[in-house]
């Protein structure tokens, strides 16, 4: 029997979790040690699952199948494919950036006090939130990926309610109940989905006898398994709600600007650059593989709710006073685009959306935990609190700077190849979608350089003309992720010969080909 690497990259984790949990109390500094230490073992397990990885190989590889709940057809199975396996990567790689960038996000709340924030137990929830999301993108069992997909909700509801953002403009305890109202309502928005998703899980294996994913897609592929097309939609909407919920989706996105806004930074790049890919990873797995005729039904409706998502989210984005509210509207504007690239049903539209979801994992964090540590020297998460930061701290001024340009797809930085494929994708099936979609790109570049403009040019303000810049631990958590983003702006290559041919894949599921480009005759 081959050494299960799949059950060990989830598993490493969620040990780290638990042993990061038992260190007492009086040793905090030794949790962060042992929290960063197993968050990079994790990434070299990931690596081992990369290196191993055959793009050209078979669909599903490195898998393990086990017998778990014999009486319903459950079974622990697991296994990636392209999309899978950069996702996984993506995971993993962000995870020890959070960590150092939240090194003292769950220190005591005041110096020599007595009131000690749980620090062991903020490291050990995002070690856990770890474990469970990379196992979300190993399942293919829809009963273990569902299990997986609900309990993430546990330590994130503690991560938001537990440990908020202390730059609030009310004090203490408005914070507190913000913090709280923002847990809440990400937990019920979930709950609700997962709930709804839930019916559909009990749904499918009543049509179908299993819950094994290979052998349901299959079975409808070679046509033993035929479902009725109300059936099948109604499934379909199932599923599909609760990733929607998960991803965010218009009009299913309210609960992500007040769990990002009140959660610390550190959490709210795991919120929006790791858990919500589940959402969309989703779409690509189950919805278009399982219910492939139900999702072409519903691709005309999805595609306008991913441009209202497009538009608004930038639109709400321009009008933020709150910087990470701001990042939070524009990430649903990006989300957006990634739904939109899935639904295209076009090669380059779905390679497109994978590749956005790793750039803009990367892009995002780079942004937002910049932010994080200009919010945390200024105490004040209010854009017009700040102004000639660049001009006392040029290297934290630069760094935001090419996360904004990121986040706006400026070509040469990753999030312009993701997007120019998503758009290219759209235009070659749907053109009218597509140009209105083009114009969140606009809208992008407003809201990107007016945050810079209004936060890092013109006179220094008093409050911020002793303002330090980046700490050594602050550079090693933002130089690599600005490396990345130009990295893959110049060499996406690396990424897409990884999904492409799992792509291609999906793309035969629900029947369907790139239209062709119309030449005309050579006379």
């Amino acid at each position: 029997m081959s050494f299960p690497l799949l059950t060990a990259t989830a598993a490493l984790p969620a040990i780290g979790a638990v042993v990061t949990a038992a260190v007492p109390a009086a040793r905090r500094n030794a949790a962060k040690s042992l929290a960063l230490v197993f968050s990079l073992a994790t990434l070299a397990l990931a690596i081992v699952v990369l290196v191993r990885f055959d793009p050209d190989g078979g669909r599903y590889q490195l898998t393990e199948s086990h017998s778990w709940i014999k009486d319903f057809g459950v079974r622990y199975e697991l296994g990636v494919d392209g999309i899978g396996v950069a996702l996984l990567a993506l995971t993993a790689l962000l995870i020890p950036f959070i960590i150092l960038a939240g090194w003292h996000d769950a220190d005591p709340l005041e110096t020599g006090s007595k009131r000690w924030r749980p620090t062991q137990g903020f490291f050990a929830l995002i070690l856990a939130v770890e474990a469970m999301v990379i196992i979300s993108f190993e399942a293919t069992d829809v009963f273990l990926f569902y299990i997986f997909f609900e309990a993430m909700l546990i330590p994130m509801y503690f991560l938001i309610g537990g440990f908020g953002d202390r730059a609030h403009e009310h004090g203490e305890e408005a914070a507190s109940t913000q913090r709280s109202y923002a847990a809440v309502k990400f937990l019920l928005y979930n709950l609700v989905g997962g709930l709804i998703m839930l019916a559909a899980v009990i749904g499918l294996y009543v049509v179908a006898g299993n819950f094994s994913l290979t052998e349901i897609a299959e079975a409808r592929a070679n046509g033993t398994l035929d479902m009725a097309t109300n059936t099948e939609r109604w499934l379909f909407l199932g599923f599909f709600f609760a990733f929607a919920v998960k991803a965010p989706l218009w009009p299913l996105h309210t609960w992500l600007p007040n769990a990002m806004g009140e959660a610390t930074t550190p959490v709210a790049v795991l919120i929006t650059a790791v858990v919500d890919k589940v959402g969309t990873f989703a779409m690509l797995r189950f919805c278009l593989q399982l219910f492939p005729e139900a999702s072409k039904w519903a691709t005309p409706a999805i595609l306008v709710l991913a441009v209202i998502s497009i538009i608004y989210g930038a639109l709400l984005a321009v009008g933020q006073r709150d910087i990470k509210r701001l990042v939070a509207y524009a990430s649903i504007s990006h989300f957006g685009f990634i739904i939109l690239g899935i639904f295209a049903m076009t090669s380059q539209g779905q390679s497109g959306a994978t590749l956005y979801m790793v750039n803009h994992g990367i892009s995002t964090a780079a942004l937002m935990l910049v932010a994080g540590f200009l919010i945390s020297r200024r105490g004040s998460r209010l854009i017009a609190d700040y102004g000639g930061v660049q001009k006392v701290a040029p290297v934290l001024a630069g760094t935001f700077l090419i996360g904004g340009l990121a986040t706006l797809s400026l070509p040469g930085l990753a999030p312009f190849v993701s997007e120019f494929l998503v758009l290219v994708g759209t235009f070659a099936r749907y053109p009218a979608i597509g140009i209105v979609a083009t114009f969140g790109i606009v809208l992008a570049a407003l809201y990107t350089l007016v945050l810079y403009q209004r936060t890092m040019t013109g006179p220094v303000k008093p409050e911020v003309s002793a303002m330090p810049d980046l700490r050594p631990r602050e550079l090693v958590v933002v130089a690599p992720l600005i490396v990345l983003l130009i990295f893959l702006g110049v060499y996406p290559k690396p990424v897409t010969d990884i999904v492409n041919p799992a792509v291609k894949q999906t793309l035969s599921d629900v029947h369907k080909k790139d239209p062709q480009p119309e030449v005309e005759a050579a006379k």
